[in-house]
């Protein structure tokens, strides 16, 4: 989002965006370490500070493995819908298959919240929906609160 100075240039503004990261397939560590490095590479928009690595049981139906879990924030000047789809490209990445909801994957990146904003579309619900259903994010978004400044 940018807006126009007085002096006629634009004036672009940052926002806080706290995205989770889960892996529960193959190199769990590796899977999180290159998701932070991608996040990290992105135009426009630095790592601030990442939370405590913890392992959690698997939402959902399907049998599967424990998950690594974290949390990263990041100050960028990317939309939510560019955002997106870098997510999407990062997962890509490290071999994420999609298919069962909830099922087992390599990476999972999810935008939980993006500064103040609220969005409800096919693509991207702000915050997220299950942000009050998972108490991991809960923990994680305590641990970086203190970070936005």
């Amino acid at each position: 989002m940018s807006r126009w100075s007085s002096t006629g240039h634009p004036v672009t503004w940052r926002e806080w965006v706290y995205v989770a990261l889960g892996s529960n397939l193959g190199d769990r560590e590796a899977h999180l370490a290159a998701a932070r490095h991608a996040l990290a590479g992105l135009p426009r928009t630095e790592v601030a500070a990442a939370s405590t690595i913890e392992e959690t049981a698997p939402l959902g139906p399907p049998k599967q493995g424990s998950y690594l879990n974290q949390m990263v924030l990041l100050h960028t000047e990317l939309e939510p819908a560019r955002l997106l789809t870098e997510l999407l490209r990062i997962e890509d990445t490290r071999g994420r298959k999609r298919g069962t909801r909830w099922g087992p994957r390599t990476l999972d990146l999810d935008i939980v919240r993006y500064g103040t904003r609220e969005q409800a579309d096919a693509d991207l619900q702000l915050p997220h929906p299950e942000l009050g259903h998972r108490p991991f994010w809960q923990r994680e978004l305590a641990e970086l609160e203190p970070h936005v400044r």
